[in-house]
């Protein structure tokens, strides 16, 4: 379901009802009969509907964590808040920028329209920029020839969805200004070659048993997710166009399971 497509909706429906009754309802039926039920109730939540709707359309969303591809980062349970205009203002619905504010900056975690179904948001973190070389092979990445140095940081378990026991190995990497924890489990591939569809520009890729290379197009970003090996990214599904971007994650507002993560900034 699209939210803010509903909201913008219903903020229509409310809003044309209050004017209607300010301008001619109000008018016919005089000031000493009760508005009936049809006007109060849409008048009343116009103004709610209003406010959520521009904090929501221009300031801050909120996101529930649904998966563990982003493990250790973030959690399943996780309820985060996202920037929406930290890359720029965007108009609602169409998702159309109006203005530029800042570029997305390797490392930063970013939420987006899946380009496969623009209905569904994911989450992930800025690999590459436009035009950066990405090569991803046995576990190690580089980024325009340079390779990102990881430093072991002891095992890491897990249960994943359907009670199975996963046994990972964390590691802590830099990109750009961001230090941040990923998970790789060594006895699993780089990449699942059968995984990787046919996208957009899957010629500036080339793959093999050992990894992948890639060149980020322009307009385009590669991200990826924390938790290596349990994540579907642009590994398998692609680059994702400037157009898609939602905002910046920056904040876990709320965990029903750990409160101490409540309050936490997202790195």
């Amino acid at each position: 379901m699209n939210f803010a497509l509903v909201m913008f909706l219903l903020l229509i429906a409310t809003g044309a009802i209050w004017l209607l009754d300010h301008f001619w309802l109000r008018h016919r039926r005089g000031s000493d009969r009760p508005e009936p039920w049809w006007v109060e109730y849409p008048k009343s939540f116009f103004p709610v509907i209003l406010v959520v709707f521009l904090l929501r359309s221009f300031l801050v969303e909120p996101f529930k964590i649904p998966s563990g591809s982003m493990l250790p980062t973030l959690l399943v349970g996780d309820f985060i808040l996202v920037n929406k205009f930290t890359y720029g203002i965007r108009l609602p619905i169409v998702n159309l920028k109006i203005t530029d504010i800042s570029q997305p900056q390797r490392g930063e975690i970013m939420v987006f329209r899946y380009p496969e179904n623009p209905s569904l948001d994911y989450i992930k973190r800025i690999v590459g920029l436009p035009g950066d070389r990405i090569t991803y092979r046995n576990k190690r990445l580089w980024i325009n020839g340079e390779e990102i140095k990881a430093t072991p940081g002891g095992e890491y378990n897990y249960i994943e969805s359907g009670l199975s026991f996963v046994a990972a190995q964390r590691l802590t990497e830099t990109l750009g200004g961001y230090r941040h924890a990923i998970l790789v489990q060594p006895e699993v591939p780089s990449v699942h070659l059968s995984g990787v569809r046919l996208f957009p520009f899957r010629d500036n890729c080339a793959y093999n048993e050992t990894g992948f290379s890639c060149t980020v197009p322009p307009g385009h970003y590669f991200l990826m997710g924390d938790n290596r090996d349990s994540s579907s990214d642009s590994r398998y599904w692609g680059f994702v166009p400037e157009t898609n971007i939602v905002g910046k994650a920056f904040l876990i507002w709320w965990n029903f399971d750990d409160f101490r993560r409540i309050g936490q900034l997202i790195n």
